[in-house]
């Protein structure tokens, strides 16, 4: 291989990676920012608004995706007598991925 193939190479996986990082955190972002809007709609505040919001992180490891975030707030809402539909959330969830993506380009 040529020096040049290489350095493209190299390059194209460097990008690759900073996309997937940049990625990563945005959706992180997005899911906590989530989980606190949706720790209000239960009436959390303080520290138990910021436990629930990590619990909430914690859930998007469970498959990939962002499903897995969905199920459990929208369980969590229900059980809190807060109903949404899965539309409401996804469209929630949207607004937090567009202030995420805002917050972290904005750095």
């Amino acid at each position: 291989m040529s020096d040049s193939f290489k350095d493209r190479e190299q390059a194209f996986e460097n990008k690759f990676k900073h996309d997937e990082e940049l990625r990563f955190k945005v959706q992180s972002k997005a899911v906590k920012l989530f989980g606190e809007w949706a720790a209000l709609q239960q009436g959390l505040k303080d520290a138990a608004a910021n436990d629930y919001a990590s619990a909430v992180l914690d859930a998007d490891f469970e498959e990939a995706g962002v499903q897995d975030v969905l199920r459990k707030v929208h369980a969590d809402l229900s059980a809190a007598g807060k109903e949404f539909t899965q539309h409401q959330l996804e469209n929630e969830f949207a607004i937090h991925m567009t202030a995420a993506k805002k917050a972290i380009m904005e750095g």
